[in-house]
This record gives C-alpha cells, sequence and structure tokens, in this order.
C-alpha cells in the first residue's frame, strides 16, 4: 500500500452518539432523544444521554487522536445544542462547546472536519413537520450560516449532510430509526428536502467562509447480482438506484434517475422533481461511506421486483454485514468515472466485532486491524486506478451509541467502558497508529 503523502488519515464520530451531556447547558432535545426514549425503539432502553460523555472529556479524547497520529477529524455537531428550538435564539454553551473543540483539535495539529447533519434533528421542528416540511430547507441554510459565522475562522472543511438515504428511508420508511415513521411517501419527501437543503447550504457556508471546502456525505453499497442472468443483473441494478443513484444523480447531477422515478409512479405526486437541479451546485469532494455489498436477483417481491440473496463463503461483521474490501475499490473507481467529483474522501469504513473486555491494557481485536488493512489495500488500488481519493476516516474512533443497537455493537478503535469511561486502544488502534507513521515517513 502506497498513498500520497498529503493524504489524510482521520477518523470520525457523531455528536449524539458520543457527546452526552443530556439536556444540560441550553441543549433542545432532538429527534433521537426523543426516539431512544421510547420504550421498544432501541436495544436495552439505551439513549445517548451519557454515551462517551466527549462533551466533558473531549480534551482526553484529542490527546488520544494525536497520540494515533491522526491528521484529521470528522465530528458533527448537534443542531439542537446550538440552537434549541431549530431557529432562532442561538445557545452561546453549545457554540462555545465547538469552539472549544476545534481549538483543541487545532493545537493538536489535527484538521477539523465538521459535519452539519449527522441524524439529531430539533425535536421542536420535527414537531412542525421535520423534513417533511418544505421549510426544512430554509431552516438548514440557517443553521449552516450560524454554525458558519461561528467557526468559519478556524475550520475549512465543510460536510452539508451525513448519509441522506439513512435519514429518509430508514428513519421514515423503514421505521428503525428517528423518528420511526413508515411512510414510503414521507421517505421520498424527506429525501427530496435534504437534497434541496444541501443545495441551499453549500452557497450559505460558501459566503461567509470563503476558503470553505464545501461537500456531502453519502452511504453508498457496493450492487450486483451472483449470475449474469439479465433479469437478475437488472434486478441489482434497480437496488442500487433505489439506495446510491437517486442521490448521487440529485447531488452531482442535479436530476433523479428516470428509471427509479418511472417505478415509483405515484408515490412521488407530491414532489416537484425538477427543483432537483438546485443540489447539485459545485462541491468541492465528495464523501463516501461505505461498509457492505449486497447481492440481489430478480423475484416478485417488493417495490423494485427483487430478492437480496445471502453470499457464500463470506465473513461477516457482528452487524451481520458482508466484509468484501474489494467493493470499496469497485464503487471509488465507479463513482470517480460515472460522477467525476474533483476530490473523494472515505469518510465512514469500520466494523463491528464482539471485542473482549481490555486485558493488560489493551482490547486484542484482530478481526477489526485485518478489516481495517484490507479496506486501505482496496482504496490504494484505486488510488492507482485514478481515483482523486484524498483522505480516509475510519468509524469510529470510539465505541458508541450504535442508534438502534443501543451500546450493544462496538465499532470503535479506543474501547470505551461506559461505566468508568476509561478509554482504551485496541488492537487495531495500534495498527493505525503504526499504518499512519509508515506512510507519512
Amino acid at each position: 500500500m502506497v498513498f500520497p503523502k498529503d493524504f489524510l488519515w482521520g477518523a470520525a464520530t457523531a455528536s449524539y452518539q458520543i457527546e452526552g451531556g443530556g439536556l444540560t447547558d441550553g441543549r433542545g432535545e432532538c429527534i433521537w432523544h426523543r426516539f431512544s426514549h421510547t420504550p421498544g425503539n432501541v436495544v436495552n432502553g439505551d439513549t445517548g444521554d451519557v454515551a462517551c460523555d466527549h462533551y466533558h472529556r473531549y480534551r482526553e479524547d484529542v490527546a488520544l487522536m494525536k497520540e494515533l497520529g491522526l491528521k484529521a477529524y470528522r465530528f458533527s455537531t448537534s443542531w439542537p445544542r446550538v440552537l434549541p428550538n431549530g431557529i432562532g435564539q442561538i445557545n452561546r454553551a453549545g457554540i462555545d462547546f465547538y469552539s472549544r473543540l476545534v481549538d483543541e483539535l487545532l493545537e493538536a495539529d489535527i484538521r477539523p472536519f465538521i459535519t452539519l447533519y449527522h441524524w439529531d434533528l430539533p425535536q421542536a421542528l420535527q414537531d412542525k413537520g421535520g423534513w417533511e416540511n418544505p421549510d426544512s430547507v430554509k431552516w438548514f441554510g440557517d443553521y449552516a450560516g450560524v454554525m458558519a459565522n461561528a467557526l468559519g475562522d478556524r475550520i475549512t472543511d465543510w460536510t452539508t449532510l451525513n448519509e441522506p438515504f439513512v435519514i429518509s428511508f430508514v428513519g421514515n420508511f423503514f421505521g428503525t430509526h428517528a423518528p420511526g415513521k413508515q411512510d414510503i411517501k414521507a421517505a421520498y419527501l424527506v429525501a427530496h428536502h435534504l437534497m434541496l437543503a444541501h443545495g441551499a447550504a453549500v452557497p450559505v457556508i460558501r459566503q461567509a467562509v470563503p476558503n470553505a471546502r464545501v461537500g456531502i456525505t453519502i452511504d453508498l453499497g457496493y450492487f450486483e447480482s451472483p449470475t449474469d442472468n439479465e433479469a437478475d443483473v437488472q434486478a441489482a441494478y434497480r437496488e442500487d438506484g433505489f439506495k446510491n443513484r437517486w442521490f448521487l444523480d440529485a447531488a452531482l447531477k442535479g436530476q433523479y434517475p428516470a428509471d427509479i422515478v418511472a417505478l415509483l409512479g405515484d408515490i412521488l405526486e407530491d414532489i416537484d422533481l425538477a427543483a432537483v437541479k438546485s443540489a447539485a451546485v459545485p462541491v468541492d469532494f465528495l464523501g463516501i461511506n461505505y461498509y457492505r455489498r449486497h447481492l440481489f436477483v430478480a423475484g416478485s417481491d417488493g417495490l423494485f421486483s427483487s430478492k437480496d440473496v445471502e453470499p457464500d463463503g463470506s465473513e461477516f461483521t457482528a452487524m451481520g454485514w458482508e466484509i468484501y474490501p474489494d467493493g470499496l475499490r469497485k464503487l471509488l473507481v465507479r463513482v470517480a468515472e460515472e460522477y467525476k467529483p474533483p476530490v473523494i474522501y472515505v469518510t465512514e469504513n469500520g466494523a463491528a466485532f464482539d471485542d473482549p473486555p481490555p486485558a493488560q491494557g489493551v482490547v486484542n481485536d484482530p478481526r477489526r486491524a485485518a478489516y481495517l488493512r484490507d479496506h486501505f489495500a482496496a482504496a490504494s488500488q484505486a488510488i492507482e486506478q485514478g481515483v482523486p481519493l484524498k483522505g480516509y476516516f475510519v468509524w469510529s474512533l470510539l465505541d458508541n451509541f450504535e442508534w438502534a443497537e443501543g451500546y450493544n455493537k462496538r465499532f470503535g478503535i479506543i474501547y470505551v467502558d461506559y461505566a468508568t469511561q476509561k478509554r482504551t486502544f485496541k488492537s487495531s488502534a495500534r495498527y493505525y497508529q503504526q499504518l499512519i507513521s509508515e506512510q507519512l515517513r
């Protein structure tokens, strides 16, 4: 593996998953606070009230990042921590927290990458219809302006949204994430307003931060058929349209994929599809989150007449996700060739495994280290094939609140004992530390 000397080695987190701090210091309620406090929604009834207590322990966590040799840190800001009602009055304590965090990162020579929305919509806005409300486009633009004016003197790397597919469909169609709806029309309306909100926020950020580099992060799966049968290949392509092309085409081409629009028919009747043209503002980078491959064949079930197939002979993570590093290479090459973003970052990649507790000052997790090594190798191969990949953010820096899975799944390269908040490096973290050191020599 050979990477450019200026390649950014980083790690990523999200506000609700690590910060804790409850509703103190003026923070408003978010949809994940409401969702996780509703019985039956999260494994073991877990909530993000304390999580990793990063709100109070951020200095310790930045010191761990520095020890690892990280050159960049991708984090998200909590919208209701800054704007408790989503709009209107600014909570100075929230701004001050992120300001201190950014200063600490810069002091440690770690480049801050800010994500404005990683799923914690203010509950006050959800009560007004949330992302289904067309006013959400302006709400988000105003929030972006607040953050850009507050931190733009020190942050140049800005991501508008994280994983619009999960926000819209996992939260509003499958219903397993906040706000827990199961309404396909609502999901597509949410998806549409998210893309318009991205398009509205980018110029707001650039106006406040003239040297800003702005992008969006889209979660992509690698879709293929296990057969060469044309019907099976087309089924996989339709599923790719549902998960990948719907958002890639919107953000980078200003249109929705015609084949999926035709399939959806009346589901989209309340959406002005042409308006998505405003989503395709020029971006400085595209963030890609990659975790797994999906195999599909033709079938009679579901909207897209397809059936998912379990891969044979594969290894799986604790989430039940197939480990398929070459899917990352193939995705990166495909996106670079078809959509031609100027810069690509892998903004998330990582794995949950059933880690043992710390022993003699370390958590031994060889499977995660191997997972990372193989995905880094795939990224290196993609660069050799001409992909403009400029950085890689491991998910995640810390074990944390894993959404509907609560604290039942651990993705971190640093182990967190939630009872004591003690942090312990896993062997995967030491592997990553060594790799970064070798690549920067």
